[in-house]
């Protein structure tokens, strides 16, 4: 296939009211199209998405395969200064910018934007949907579970924070002999083999023996042992909620523990490192890759300590596995939405997925999406990093 879909994209008419009621009314007022309908005149097959009941989505990455020799469309990106705390502006203009291409211009469009997280949702800002006649749909589902994403993204988070606090615990307490037992435990034949998620652990540390009986005490020692410093772990554990009493913690109370405690905290799913790699990942693989090379701490010589020392890379990518996929959603006025991602500006890059961007250049003649927070940060961002992380367009 060397050029874009053809099928028309029938837009929804607006229930205009005067005086103009609230968002949450307005968007339950709206007429919405089956997501089916939507991914049918986007020109995916049936295979290509997977039904998260009758309005919602998620498109396969494999799209790309079929879409290879399609030129891509034009990249608009729409930014703002910096907000209020109320957070206005973007979302509203983004979404209004493609209805009004789509909807009443005839265009092929679709919109890019982030999955709101429930801190923001539940507090001041009250949701990321856009406003007035200028909303994605359904609202409420956009501003709450979804399709699970920032679930999936927690549970990976608090896997690995899960991982590597307890790799310290038994540290502390037990004989290099005793750590590589739990980790290589002898079969009832006496035979001990490498777990798959151990192979990044000693690719990092130059070891390419496949039989852990041949390590040497040496080699058994440094793959047993992270050694890590204390002051310098800096994953932390998440939550997808506002709550300020987790600000600062101390884990390890239990007598179970044998005082082993550690001072710790909670930041907002949104802010895992998880939720950048998310948003700049351009395959499974290279997910899992990015995963891999996360840093939690150093070691008590300098050196870095990844995920992928820690040896739970894999098993945190398969809780992301579907997260890859982006949510296919639309617009009061029927156009396409891809909801994907949502990394703060303040602390990440602050804009929706790569993968969602390389889909819909594919299927549209125009991609509007937004950067986070202002002009002066999710916008540079946007060129600094993401541009820079997305494959040679042609």
């Amino acid at each position: 296939m060397s050029k874009k879909p053809d099928t028309p994209i029938t837009p929804t008419k607006l229930k205009r009211r005067s005086p103009v009621p609230s968002d949450i009314i307005i968007a339950q007022e709206a007429e919405l199209k089956p997501i089916a309908e939507i991914a049918e005149e986007l020109g995916l097959l049936p295979d290509e998405f997977d039904l998260y009941g009758k309005y919602i989505a998620k498109v396969s990455p494999k799209v790309l395969e079929r879409l290879a020799d399609v030129p891509d469309g034009k990249y608009v990106d729409v930014t703002a200064i910096t907000p209020t705390p109320l957070g206005e502006g973007k979302t509203t203009t983004t979404v209004g910018l493609s209805q009004a291409l789509g909807a009443h211009l005839g265009k092929r469009v679709i919109t890019a934007i982030r999955q709101p997280s429930q801190g923001p949702t539940f507090g001041i800002k009250g949701g990321a949907a856009g406003g007035g006649y200028s909303q994605v749909i359904p609202m409420e589902e956009f501003n709450l579970h979804l399709t699970g994403d920032i679930h999936a993204i927690t549970a990976a988070n608090n896997l690995i924070a899960a991982a590597i606090e307890t790799r310290m615990y038994h540290e502390t307490y037990q004989s290099d002999e005793a750590l590589f037992d739990r980790l290589c435990p002898p079969d009832e034949d006496g035979q001990r083999a490498f777990g798959i998620g151990m192979l990044g652990r000693l690719e990092n540390l130059g070891i390419d023996k496949t039989d852990p009986n041949e390590l040497t005490k040496d080699e058994k020692h440094r793959f047993a042992r992270l050694n890590v410093n204390r002051d310098t772990l800096t994953w932390r554990r998440a939550t997808d909620t506002n709550d300020r009493l987790l600000r600062e913690i101390t884990v390890g109370q239990s007598p179970t523990e044998k005082d082993f405690n550690l001072k710790t905290s909670f930041y907002i799913s949104v802010a895992s490192e998880l939720m950048a790699v998310l948003a700049l990942s351009t395959s499974l693989d290279d997910m899992r890759a990015r995963i891999g090379r996360i840093v939690l701490a150093l070691d008590l010589d300098g050196n870095p300590i990844t995920v992928e020392d820690v040896g739970v890379a894999g098993a945190a990518t398969v809780l992301m596995k579907d997260t890859i996929k982006p949510t296919l959603m639309q617009t009061l006025e029927g156009t396409p939405v891809f909801v994907h991602a949502g990394p703060f500006a303040n602390i990440a890059h602050g804009n929706s997925s790569i993968m969602a961007d390389m889909i819909g250049l594919k299927l549209a003649d125009f991609v509007i999406t937004e950067s986070g927070f202002g002009s002066d940060m999710g916008m540079e961002k946007f060129f600094d990093i993401k541009c820079r992380s997305q494959p040679v367009r042609h």
